[in-house]
């Protein structure tokens, strides 16, 4: 469910037709609704109600301080994989002691920056990194919580490039090895285990998968206990699935997984962490365009749009679909016309659709790109000299500039020229 719906014949974010945002913003926008944030973070928090728990929002689906702060408002933790998201969330007001830092690539300057700002945990993915983390911790003179990422090698079952679980991928450790790491962690100094830590992919539309990988960390819990480790959290991660396709299936529900939960560790007595961001910002968000050109090729009708590959690169990079609508509605019984939907860019993978049906649209008409809040601004890019898309949040009847968007002065004057030209 989202707050993008037709209201007397214009496409709203919740009470604000989009068409007046993209006449006071300019195209191409993202637009983010308060409403649907709020309630998909609700839908997680109340499915492990009874539990002791924190939902620690993944930053990296999207990281714009106003929504952080949004969330953070709710009681939402923080999931953060650089510095820079860490400074984000601290920014945005959010305590170190809800921060989880998780990555398989953290450098000792990034460990250093968390353990002097304040950190609920690190999630440890390698014995080098672990090693490197008690030497900082040391330095400091601080003791450091750490839950170890272990890697069930369970498939996802989703895309190659977002599947996380599996033995050939780089995160984590095998948890065959588990014992072994887990006995290393507790002779380093500067190092505390509280926990085990486990995410296996994102939009993932059935729960089996985590079933298998939540059963296993089970098992690991009891064996580390025998070890005398105490394990007192277990972090679950994220990756349930958004229905980009309207005419799919629906994938489950919050409530389903946290009763997933409750069934495979709820035993345990651990306190639960969980890590959405697809979910909680996916749906809550749209990147509006405008087309610049209808244009009549060999066979086929193009929709050239002022957005491009760099505003939304997710179909290039992983064939993503997004349901793509027109901003004014189409009158009822109105004739579908067929359209490859593409940007400016001068590249052929800047394309958004082959073959889409859907409503017509004529030059200068606006459309909108739904469930695009997830993965969609935090990966643009200024390829190609564009600027910036910016981002827009809606609050019931208003809306503000969350990011603007950069003038070209602005960009060029980024760049040092040496003093040699």
């Amino acid at each position: 469910m989202d707050h993008f719906l037709y209201h007397d014949g214009e496409l709203h974010a919740e009470d604000v037709p989009v068409a007046e945002i993209a006449a006071q913003v300019g195209t191409p926008f993202y637009c983010y609704s308060t409403a649907t944030l709020t309630r998909h973070f609700r839908l997680f928090d109340e499915a492990l109600e009874g539990m002791p728990h924190l939902v620690c929002y993944a930053m990296k689906a999207a990281s714009n301080q106003a929504i952080l702060k949004t969330l953070a408002g709710l009681g939402a933790g923080m999931d953060v994989v650089s510095a820079g998201e860490y400074m984000r969330a601290k920014a945005a007001g959010v305590p170190g002691d809800k921060i989880v830092f998780s990555g398989v690539g953290k450098t000792r300057e990034e460990m250093r920056i968390a353990l002097e700002g304040g950190v609920r945990q690190f999630n440890v993915e390698s014995e080098p990194e672990m090693a490197a983390l008690s030497e900082v911790a040391v330095s400091l003179g601080v003791e450091v919580p750490i839950t170890v990422r272990v890697n069930p090698d369970v498939d996802a079952k989703t895309h190659a490039k977002i599947a996380t679980g599996k033995s050939e991928n780089k995160f984590g450790i095998p948890i065959a090895r588990a014992r072994e790491v887990y006995a290393e962690a507790a002779r380093l100094p500067g190092i505390k285990v509280i926990g085990i830590d486990v995410h296996i992919g994102s939009q993932l539309t059935d729960l089996e998968p985590f079933r298998l990988a939540y059963q296993k960390v089970a098992e690991l819990t009891e064996v580390l206990r025998a070890d005398g480790h105490e394990i007192v959290r277990l972090d679950l991660g994220g990756g349930l699935g958004i229905p980009y396709e309207r005419s799919n299936a629906a994938p489950p529900l919050p409530t389903d997984y946290g009763a997933l939960i409750r069934e495979t560790v709820g035993h345990l007595g651990c306190e639960i962490e969980i890590e959405p961001g697809r979910l909680v910002a996916g749906n809550a968000g749209i990147l509006v365009s405008k087309v610049i050109y209808v244009k009549s090729g060999e066979g086929r009708d193009f929709l050239i749009l002022d957005g491009a590959m760099n505003d939304l690169i997710r179909p290039a990079m992983y064939d993503a679909y997004h349901d793509i609508v027109p901003v004014r509605e189409p009158a009822p019984g109105a004739e579908p016309a067929k359209y490859d939907i593409v940007g400016p860019v001068c590249e052929s993978g800047d394309t958004f659709a082959k073959g889409r049906v859907m409503p017509h649209v004529g030059e200068g008409d606006l459309v909108a790109f739904r469930s695009a809040g997830a993965y969609g601004a935090v990966m643009s890019s200024e390829y190609n000299t564009r600027p910036l898309v910016p981002e827009v949040l809606v609050h019931e009847h208003q809306f503000a500039v969350i990011r603007p968007r950069p003038t070209f002065d602005e960009m060029i004057n980024r760049d040092t020229i040496p003093a040699w030209l």
